[in-house]
């Protein structure tokens, strides 16, 4: 009983946390990232084929800024489809 115990008060706390200070006006960790140069390989190597490499494309358009009323997607939007209506019979 012990060991249960011990076992919910520790999953409690964990689903608790958060970490602070990474709301909806902190900037995603990824955007600060840099890109890196290709692979210099030294001379009498072969290089690597990269012909099966992903491309990652430039972004040419701004972020659209979030307005006051727009909830902060930390967490994905809840999807319920809309309820079926029965097809009206027609006369």
């Amino acid at each position: 009983m012990r060991h249960w115990l011990i076992l919910l008060l520790a999953t409690a706390t964990l689903a608790a946390c958060r970490t602070p200070g990474r709301g909806c006006g902190a900037p995603p960790e990824y955007t600060n990232s840099d890109s890196i140069p290709p692979l210099a390989v030294p001379a009498g190597m072969d290089s690597p084929n990269t012909r099966g490499a992903m491309r990652i494309p430039e972004l040419d358009t701004p972020e659209r800024p979030r307005g006051a009323d727009e909830p902060c997607l930390d967490q994905p939007p809840k999807y319920v489809p809309p309820p079926k209506t029965p097809p009206q019979p027609q006369a």
